[in-house]
């Protein structure tokens, strides 16, 4: 049910998008505290300066105090069970993996490194076997090897899930696709490394064995989900509160949902490590409960950039925009804002009534309402995000939703009604968490839009704390007659599978935590992504991926709202700050240092 103050809500989203959007076209003419193009007089670098390049780049300083402030806590700081995008970039300061993200801005941070291993796989018998060598020198906080049986009791974890339930779960799933393994904590082997798909025949050698081959195992293996754990510091479910560090920094202090200090890990080797430069003595985090005060205290100086990197809120980011310009950038992130249709409620079983849909919303007042072209995005019109090879961004349009029916068109969608049967319009519900005012005020334009075609969609505001059980089964989309579920996805690596296979795989369809809203059931799309798994040449994974996104796109499955872009914060005083295609456009943490030390 829709309210008057969500009503208000959205009018204030409105607003603050034209506030955005006119002080934005200041920067570009120049005018304004540090111009589009200029630094500002207390040293700031400029207006997008580290938008996939480095600002600041050579002035970074050994030593002071890193200072991150946040309005929302980790879902967890444990390897195994973290699963939000700014818990996997931070963790590189105190997890390394054989493999990770490339230090690099924009494209080439979606690349891979070698971390803890000498190199890239070895890669043989047909894509199924990965072999690594572990450098010399790597270390725990205490000072002891890491080994490869570390790396490999690391990675068993992630089948506990009875324990160690929240983070992603590939590679479980593909080198034990049959689930005959049980975990480290039921294992029945003396070493309590019987995972018989890796093999450690010493120290410094781990081999991987994959029952079928994947292309993007080594994807995998670069997420925070494949770090070491050693056996004897392993505190199981309590493990989040005070991980064993193999990096540069280890947890010093940590009050869930209030504070969090790392220091240095003194016994870390930079000769040991390509990827971190470890610039700061301590890195700290302070968690606030309004978004506002953290804004006004970034902007202040007390902190230097935001945790959660999704985007300053409307009151701080117009008096950054007004006055701090050149201490800001608006990156292109790797989510897409989508209504997805479940095909379980009917009419939209039918993909004609999902067309009309898509065809009665009005695609700018959608972008409007999630803060307009700069603080929301550019319009979508597919739902391969432009980081994932294979993208064709806002080239592939076919609904013409960016062009011709920006604002909507009532003819095609009373052809798409007719076609379907409903030539009168229908009644149904859109589903969105009650915890995320823009989203409300998505769901607020898409029902007025479509109130002009005959459709007639009540609003239904959920716990968004409770998402996996309510939107996330089935059955309970099907009895609340969820018609339209309002959501975002981003990708878990910078892959068609790393973004799509939850969404659009018949595999992945679960009665519990779904992500597959659209019930999608379609043998060309479960045999492209078979196909994809199997391609080792990239030009022909990149083919595979559009063929994906067209069949989504052609089935009317989704109508996808913005490529999703923010307004972020950085400190005049950050060096060596760039945003990365690796971490969906946030700034890479691993690297961060200060201009002054002091």
């Amino acid at each position: 049910m829709t309210t008057q103050r969500t009503s208000g809500r959205r009018k204030q989203a409105m607003a603050a998008a034209a506030v955005v959007a006119a002080l934005l076209t200041t920067a570009a003419c120049g005018g304004g505290n540090g111009g589009s193009d200029g630094g500002s007089k207390d040293g700031a670098a400029g207006f997008d300066a580290a938008n996939n390049k480095v600002a600041q780049a050579n002035l970074a300083k050994k030593g002071g105090t890193l200072k991150f402030a946040g309005a929302q806590d980790a879902d967890s700081w444990d390897t195994t069970r973290g699963y939000y995008g700014f818990m996997w970039n931070f963790s590189r300061y105190y997890a390394r993996q054989l493999v990770t993200n490339k230090a690099e801005p924009g494209k080439a941070g979606a690349e891979l490194a070698p971390d803890l291993a000498t190199g890239l796989a070895e890669v043989s018998d047909d894509g199924k076997t990965y072999k690594y060598t572990l450098r010399d020198d790597v270390t725990w906080e205490d000072g002891k090897p890491i080994t490869s049986k570390d790396v490999k009791y690391g990675i068993e974890r992630v089948w506990a899930q009875d324990v160690l339930a929240g983070g992603p779960v590939y590679l479980k799933d593909v080198l034990d696709p049959k689930g005959k393994y049980q975990g480290p904590y039921k294992d029945k082997s003396k070493d309590k490394l019987g995972l018989k798909a890796i093999e450690t025949p010493d120290d410094k050698t781990i081999i991987f064995k994959l029952p079928k081959a994947n292309s993007d195992f080594e994807e995998m293996l670069a997420l925070v989900s494949a770090s070491p754990v050693r056996q004897d510091k392993d505190t199981k479910s309590k493990y989040g509160l005070h991980p064993f560090s193999s990096g540069p920094y280890k947890f010093e202090s940590y009050e869930p949902g209030k504070s969090l200090k790392l220091v240095r890990n003194e016994n870390w080797k930079q000769s040991s490590d390509p990827i971190r430069k470890a610039y700061p003595d301590a890195i700290t985090v302070n968690f606030f409960s309004n978004a506002n005060d953290m804004d006004q205290r970034l902007i202040n100086g007390d902190y230097h950039l935001d945790i959660n990197q999704t985007g300053m809120s409307p009151q701080g980011r117009t008096t950054a925009l007004k006055e701090h310009k050149a201490n800001l950038d608006n990156p292109v992130s790797g989510y897409i804002r989508y209504a997805v249709f479940p095909q379980s409620v009917k009419p939209f079983d039918n993909e004609h009534c999902r067309k009309a849909v898509i065809y009665g919303a009005d695609h700018v007042s959608l972008q409007t309402a999630r803060g307009g072209p700069i603080a929301g995005g550019d319009i979508g019109t597919n739902m391969l995000p432009p980081s994932v090879p294979g993208s064709e961004g806002q080239k592939y349009d076919p609904f013409e939703l960016a062009t011709a029916n920006k604002s909507g068109n009532v003819a095609k969608a009373k052809e798409e009604l007719k076609a379907c049967g409903k030539p009168n319009g229908f009644k149904t519900t859109i589903a969105v968490r009650n915890n995320k005012p823009v989203e409300v005020a998505t769901a607020e334009s898409l029902q007025a839009s479509l109130k002009k075609v005959g459709i007639q969609a009540e609003i239904d505001q959920y716990d968004g704390s409770q998402t996996s059980g309510i939107i996330g089964s089935p059955s309970n989309v099907k009895k609340k007659k969820f018609g339209i579920i309002i959501m975002g996805w981003g990708p878990d690596f910078p892959t068609v599978q790393g973004f799509g296979l939850p969404l659009w795989d018949s595999s992945y369809i679960l009665e519990s935590g779904n992500n597959n809203y659209a019930l999608i059931k379609d043998k060309t799309i479960d045999g492209l992504f078979d196909d994809y798994v199997n391609t080792l040449d990239d030009a022909k994974k990149a083919k595979i991926a559009t063929e994906i996104n067209h069949k989504v796109m052609e089935g009317g499955y989704y109508l996808p709202f913005v490529f999703e872009k923010f307004i972020n914060w950085r400190s005049s005083d950050l060096a060596n700050v760039y945003t990365s295609d690796g971490y969906s456009g946030m700034y890479d943490f691993v690297n961060l240092g200060l201009k002054n030390s002091k």
